[in-house]
């Protein structure tokens, strides 16, 4: 690696000013999971670095007005273990024990996950579906961001160079029954061929509207429009599948090391009717 600048900022406000929208090798880091990486390659070389290790304000967990609001430099494996989360949404809970492993999930944090845009990772589309939202804080001030809108491509999210996500919050659930699924090709923990996430309203074993949320096959989380109209009502596995028949014609798919697009469409429509059949199944 070459040699750079560590800065250590105490405050939020502090590591924004630390940042600068014209250089893109200042950057921040909080796990360093992914960008440590980078850096061992040679793909990226930065001149500083501003850790948020050292930020007390980003790491709590609290319950908020009925809303779940976890700081951003809160490491994946506190979420996990957290029994504010498993009450609250109890999907997040049961995604991260599949998230990679525990050496990465004791170092990753929640802002770091989402801020790298990876389309691989779990949590993105967990949180669309759960309809999130992240703050952001940056020099000329704060603003908020529905997780949905967050990614604009592959390894791209709206983030300003000098930006930074501050929380994560999610919405109470009211009673919406919520799975993550996802299908890979070696280990359960290693990066997916797909992902599925979804929440549904239900009367009964009645699908009232739900959110459906695909991953890893795609270059961004996709919300599947069509899906989620064809599953609204469903109330037997014929409903459930035609869900997921709508689904595989609507997700624009990729190929790459997890498998072929034409693969993946096969996997899509099965994983979303498994979905949504499990999120029916939810306490």
């Amino acid at each position: 690696m070459t040699p750079f600048e560590l800065a250590e900022p105490k405050t939020l406000k502090e590591a924004v000013g630390l940042l600068d929208a014209d250089d893109p090798t200042v950057r921040p880091i909080a796990g360093g999971t992914a960008l440590m990486l980078m850096m061992k390659a040679g793909v990226f070389r930065p001149s500083k670095l501003v850790s948020l290790r050292a930020i007390k304000e980003l790491t709590s967990i609290e319950i908020v007005k009925g809303e779940l609001t976890v700081g951003a430099t809160t490491p994946l494996a506190v979420l996990e273990h957290s029994e504010a989360v498993r009450m609250h949404a109890p999907v997040i809970t049961r995604a991260l024990r599949t998230l990679s492993n525990i050496r990465v999930r004791n170092v990753a944090t929640v802002g770091g996950a989402l801020a790298h845009a990876d389309p691989h990772m779990d949590l993105p589309p967990v949180l669309i579906a759960l309809g999130a939202r992240v703050v952001v804080q940056g020099r000329s001030g704060a603003r908020t961001i529905p997780v949905a809108d967050l990614f604009a491509g592959y390894f791209e999210t709206v983030l300003a160079k000098d930006e930074l996500i501050a929380s994560l919050i999610v919405p109470a659930q009211d009673g919406r029954r919520a799975a993550y699924l996802k299908c890979t090709t070696r280990a359960v923990h290693d990066w997916p061929a797909l992902g599925v996430a979804v929440s549904v309203a239900a009367d009964g074993k009645a699908i009232k509207n739900a959110s459906i949320v695909i991953s890893a096959a795609t270059e961004t989380p996709m919300r599947m429009s069509a899906a989620e109209k064809a599953a609204s009502g469903a109330t037997d596995d014929a409903a459930l599948r035609r869900a997921g028949d709508a689904a595989a014609a609507e997700a624009e798919l990729i190929s790459d090391g997890q498998g072929s697009a034409a693969y993946k469409k096969e996997l899509v429509r099965v994983y979303v009717a498994r979905a949504l059949r499990a999120a029916l199944g939810a306490a």
